[in-house]
């Protein structure tokens, strides 16, 4: 099952506003990142109700995922895993269509993420891939998903 692009980024878009909106005060007190992503995927539930949206997803069918990029440790706080932040996918199946790889606005941001979302693409199939700037503390004002969403591409 596929979506044009335009249609997964207007909801992707929509989810965001929706998060800005609801959700602005974990924003402002810069909440966990697993925890705004969390909130992230929720509305993207609502955006996309005919398909599975899960956060930190490690199954492949009926094995874990796995890719060929270097990972970094899953018990970490900031959230670094080999797992992508947010899937949108149906779930026992390999028809993915999208994967994001969220970071908020105070960490630093490297070409891991988008290693990650490279890799996610060309071993899983995902037909999509974003980039995700979370604006936590003074920058949550500042918040637009236009530059704050970024497509990455294989």
């Amino acid at each position: 099952m596929s979506m044009p692009k335009e249609e997964v980024q207007r909801r992707l878009y929509a989810a965001y506003n929706t998060l800005l909106k609801k959700d602005r005060a974990l924003l402002k007190l810069d909440a966990n990142e697993r925890s705004l992503t969390h909130k992230l995927a929720e509305h993207l539930q609502v955006e996309f109700p005919d398909w599975d949206v899960d956060c930190e997803y490690n199954r492949s069918e009926d094995a874990p995922k796995r890719l060929s990029v270097q990972t970094i440790s899953t018990d970490d706080t900031d959230a670094h895993t080999v797992f992508p932040d947010i899937i949108v996918h149906h779930r026992n199946t390999k028809n993915n269509l999208v994967v994001i790889e969220a970071k908020k606005s105070s960490t630093s941001v490297g070409n891991a993420d988008e290693e990650k979302l490279k890799a996610y693409i060309a071993e899983h199939h995902y037909q999509f891939a974003f980039a995700v700037v979370l604006p936590v503390a003074s920058r949550a004002s500042e918040a637009n998903p236009s530059t704050d969403i970024v497509e990455v591409r294989a």
